[in-house]
């Protein structure tokens, strides 16, 4: 069996935990320096991606959160 790895997996199908931690693996990975500008170029933006896909997945909790509250107070005259 083949695994793939992390930085070619899509980032639109990544659950929350494993964005997460691969962002955590780019930014420690950015903090030592890569060898090139290029490399460093391509880290940053798969950064940026993994970013972007934590947020979207925090937003969408949010809403959800709102959504279990606004139920569970009812309405209110």
């Amino acid at each position: 069996m083949t695994e793939t790895s992390p930085a070619s997996t899509d980032v639109a199908s990544m659950s929350f935990e494993q964005a997460r931690d691969e962002l955590v693996r780019v930014v420690a990975e950015l903090e030592q320096g890569a060898p090139t500008l290029e490399q460093s170029l391509t880290l940053w933006e798969r950064g940026e991606a993994l970013a972007a896909r934590c947020e979207e997945w925090l937003l969408g909790a949010k809403r959800r959160l709102d959504a279990a509250r606004a139920e569970a107070e009812g309405p209110e005259a």
